[in-house]
């Protein structure tokens, strides 16, 4: 299905709208075309609302993410194939948060701050996955998690 383009936002009314649809996971590449070629006033008020609703929205993007990554790897039954298709899966949501957050929109200075938000939870996950993986002993599953890094965007 082809997605509808979304009008760039430029008010925090218009943005809330379209951090909502972020949240939600509705249409990912019409929200991320629009979020790009938004605007915003970054003024006091506005700004501390506009990176609260931003970082709310990755962060339950994240954690949603990570559910259905250990989900999946639960199901996986050690199976190599859905071990590496849940590992690419988190890494490409992963990769769309860090593009989702690092907005032309926002000053430079909170973009590599916001950026630094996702990269940090990717480069953790990826850790933790190396720390559980050890526990194989045949080393296949620490192989498979460093071959399909999750931080590797």
């Amino acid at each position: 299905m082809a997605s509808a383009a979304i009008a760039p936002p430029k008010t925090y009314y218009e943005w809330a709208a379209v951090l909502d649809r972020l949240k939600v996971k509705e249409d990912d590449d019409a929200v991320l075309a629009a979020m790009q070629k938004g605007t915003i006033q970054w003024q006091a008020g506005v700004a501390e609302r506009f990176a609260k609703k931003l970082i709310d929205a990755i962060n339950w993007r994240m954690n949603a993410a990570s559910d259905r990554f250990r989900k999946e790897m639960t199901r996986s039954n050690g199976q190599e194939r859905a071990i590496v298709q849940a590992l690419l899966a988190l890494r490409k949501e992963l990769c769309f948060l860090a593009k989702a957050i690092d907005l032309p929109a926002i000053p430079e200075k909170d973009r590599q701050q916001y950026r630094r938000l996702v990269l940090e939870q990717a480069n953790s996950m990826q850790s933790s996955l190396e720390d559980s993986a050890k526990k194989d002993r045949s080393g296949k599953l620490a192989s498979i998690v460093r071959n399909n890094r999750v931080n590797a965007f």
